[in-house]
């Protein structure tokens, strides 16, 4: 007997008619939604209005780019509607499930090409050069916010370990994977730094300009505004770019849920017991396995 997504795959592929890599983009989708319910212990058949409308609420508070989202729903309609053709479920869960708002003042997402654009426009003939390659690899490479990286501290490096300890809002501390590429720039950065004047008050600050001060946001904002200019990118790009992009990639390659909403250190509405015990490698390897600078 089949499953229910089997009798749903085929359903796409003949009575819709829709190609392979619309129904891979279609189950994928889909997929998030089924684990954030199966994680709550609820059958997708069983699904009311309310579960659908906290999982959307989750998939936003991750810092999901509202494109995704709408497209993630649109998913979830095409689900249900079949459940309704089945005649596995009366009602249609998703009847009164709005779509996300996409206004004008909504964080830009950079694709790869421009990401790796960004990075090749940095001048590593200059001082200052390494060091923004190193920011860049950061932010984007493990999601931080702008405050989160200016405050990081050498000694809060584990590079053996291959974490970062991160001092998040409301001074809570998590652990962050760091990836092999960010590793890297971050050793050729400290050999740089170690060339600098280091004021005191900032030996253990890491990121530091030309006199040996730590870096401000505001610093960290031109830093990248300059580079995107310098690459040609007509978005509006700021640090928090990276972090949005960090978690869209993460998504759209088929990382899970639970684990993206960690690495940022965001709380929800609808976290679970099983949610805060996730394991810290496990968050790694979900940066190693589904972070596109790490596939390549």
């Amino acid at each position: 007997m089949l499953s229910i997504q089997n009798e749903y795959h085929l359903y796409l592929k003949f009575e819709k008619s829709l190609s392979e890599n619309t129904i891979l983009a279609y189950e994928r989708d889909l997929s998030k939604l089924l684990e954030y319910l199966d994680e709550a212990h609820i059958k997708p058949e069983e699904a009311k209005l309310e579960h659908l409308r906290d999982f959307i609420v989750e998939i936003s508070d991750i810092g999901i780019h509202p494109r995704s989202q709408a497209r993630i729903l649109s998913s979830i309609k095409s689900f249900y509607h079949f459940l309704i053709y089945r005649n596995v479920i009366e009602e249609d869960p998703t009847q009164l499930l709005e779509s996300p708002k996409i206004g004008l003042h909504l964080p830009e997402v950079l694709s790869i090409n421009e990401i790796d654009r960004i990075v090749a426009a940095i001048d590593l003939s200059k001082p200052e050069g390494q060091r923004n390659k190193a920011i860049v690899e950061v932010l984007y490479g493990s999601g931080l916010r702008v405050s989160e990286l200016v405050n990081l501290r050498i000694s809060n490096l584990y590079i053996d370990e291959g974490y970062m300890l991160v001092e998040g809002k409301g001074s809570k501390q998590r652990l962050v994977p760091l990836s092999p590429q960010a590793i890297q720039q971050l050793e050729l950065w400290k050999y740089d730094r170690n060339m600098l004047g280091i004021q005191k008050g900032h030996e253990d600050t890491l990121f530091l300009n030309r006199r040996g001060k730590g870096l401000t946001r505001a610093m960290i904002f031109t830093i990248v505004k300059d580079l995107a200019e310098k690459a040609g990118i007509q978005k509006n790009v700021s640090p928090h770019t990276f972090r949005h992009s960090f978690a869209t990639h993460l998504l759209e390659n088929g990382a899970n849920l639970r684990a993206i909403q960690q690495l940022l250190g965001h709380e929800s509405i609808t976290t679970t017991e099983l949610y805060t015990h996730i394991d810290v490698q496990y968050l790694r390897q979900t940066i190693l396995e589904y972070h596109p600078m790490n596939k390549k």
